[in-house]
C-alpha cells in the first residue's frame, strides 16, 4: 500500500488561484481528491486515470479545477483556479487500484492525511 501526503493547502481569496500537490511513495493507478467540510460529507471532487487520459469532476468544480499527474514523479496535482468560499474544506488524495477512476470513495483504499484549503470571501 502507498503511502500519500498532501500538500499545497492554506487561506487564500475568493477569485484566487491554488494548486495542490499529492506526492505518492509508489507507483499508483487512478487517484482522486475528495474534500470534507464541516457539517457535510466527504465529496468527491476530481479523479484520473493513471494514464491521465480520463478524468472526472465534480459538478461544483467543473470548469475551475484541473486535475493532473506526473507519474515520474509520482505526485497527483489539483489546480483550484477562481476559488469560493464554498471550496472551504480539508482537501484528501485517495489512491485506487482500478485503471479507471470511480468517484465513489468506497472503491478507494488509500488516503492521504488531508491539507486545509480556506477560501475568504
Amino acid at each position: 500500500q502507498v503511502h500519500l501526503v498532501e500538500s499545497g493547502g492554506g487561506l487564500v481569496q475568493a477569485g484566487d488561484s491554488l494548486r495542490l500537490s499529492c506526492a505518492a511513495s509508489g507507483r499508483t493507478n487512478a487517484m482522486a481528491w475528495f474534500r470534507h467540510a464541516p457539517g457535510k460529507e466527504r465529496d468527491f471532487v476530481a479523479a484520473t486515470s493513471r494514464s491521465g487520459s480520463s478524468t472526472s469532476y465534480a459538478d461544483s468544480v467543473k470548469g475551475r479545477f484541473t486535475i493532473s499527474r506526473d507519474n515520474a514523479k509520482n505526485t497527483v496535482y489539483l489546480l483550484m483556479n477562481s476559488v469560493k468560499p464554498e471550496d472551504t474544506a480539508v482537501y484528501y488524495c485517495a489512491a485506487a487500484g482500478s485503471l479507471l477512476p470511480p468517484k465513489n470513495y468506497g472503491e478507494y483504499d488509500c488516503w492521504g492525511q488531508g491539507t486545509q484549503v480556506t477560501v475568504s470571501s
